[in-house]
């Protein structure tokens, strides 16, 4: 237990600094902004309680807006990435269901599904950090674009992390 709190807690530091100091720092003409961070949700354990996720995204939503001086943009789009977790895992769940005591990796699931699962939650992150950032809906299709565009990026870097963190 306490093994899988510091790996988890090591995960959290890597990837909120990869963001702050990489990853923020990538803007391709104001339209692709990357956020790996995200995937810190991703790769929580599969028996983790509803509540607990919730406040976990909330909080590293948090801490992310802390750092770059977005109140609260973060911290909505990460407890809407936690909030939907569940549907998409319910929505691609192996036709076997999930084996007990995993976590969402690469690895144990295949490229495919990590790659769906990849692109919903994060697209359902960043529609929601955009829009929300935006504010208006005048500007739906440019904003719409910026989303496509960061999910595509975004979806890119985590996948590669992925294949970094299992060593393939």
């Amino acid at each position: 237990m306490i093994n899988r709190i510091l790996r988890y807690s090591l995960i959290f530091v890597l990837l909120i600094i990869l963001q702050l100091f990489l990853f923020s720092n990538i803007q391709f003409s104001g339209y692709v902004n990357p956020f790996v961070y995200v995937m810190f949700i991703m790769l929580l354990p599969f028996e983790i309680p509803s509540w607990l996720l919730l406040i976990i995204s909330f909080l590293t939503g948090m801490v992310v807006d802390i750092f770059t001086g977005t109140p609260g943009m973060h911290a909505a789009a990460t407890v809407m990435a936690g909030f939907s977790r569940p549907f998409v895992l319910r929505l691609i769940a192996p036709r076997d269901g999930y084996e007990a005591s995993s976590e969402p990796s690469l690895l144990v699931y295949g490229f495919r599904w990590f790659f769906l699962y990849s692109l919903f939650i994060v697209f359902n992150h960043h529609f929601i950090l955009f829009y929300v950032e935006v504010f208006r809906l005048a500007d739906f299709f440019n904003t719409f674009l910026r989303v496509l565009l960061s999910t595509c990026f975004s979806v890119i870097f985590i996948m590669l992390l992925e294949f970094m963190r299992r060593g393939k």
